[in-house]
């Protein structure tokens, strides 16, 4: 018996091909990539750059002498050991006295 003479019916040549066309269905296609792929974002790195030969450059820094900076490092350091802080944003134009309602009002507890 000769294996390569395979007889197919027109049923198992139509579920062989459904089969085959659902399995090409389920292939992931790679993306299309074109040419000015990742241009915009190393457009907008380049923008961010002030001055790309900064590291060039000797000078000492001018504007902020050396215990001002110095204390504002030092806040900031001590920023992140006990952060500040910050007031009840809640009680601003609340009043911590009476109500406002007087004796014998709807809201009263005391006996008529």
């Amino acid at each position: 018996m000769d294996i390569l003479k395979l007889k197919f019916s027109p049923l198992k040549l139509v579920l062989l091909t459904l089969v085959v066309a659902g399995l090409v269905g389920c292939i992931n296609p790679s993306p299309v990539v074109d040419n000015n792929f990742g241009k915009a974002v190393n457009a907008a790195k380049a923008q961010q750059i002030i001055n790309p030969d900064a590291s060039l450059n000797r000078d000492p820094v001018a504007g902020v002498d050396g215990q001002a900076a110095d204390a504002a490092m030092n806040r900031y350091h001590r920023s992140f050991v006990q952060p500040p802080i910050t007031p009840n944003v809640f009680n601003i134009g609340v009043s911590s006295g009476s109500s406002g309602m007087t004796s014998g009002g709807a809201g009263s507890s005391s006996p008529r």
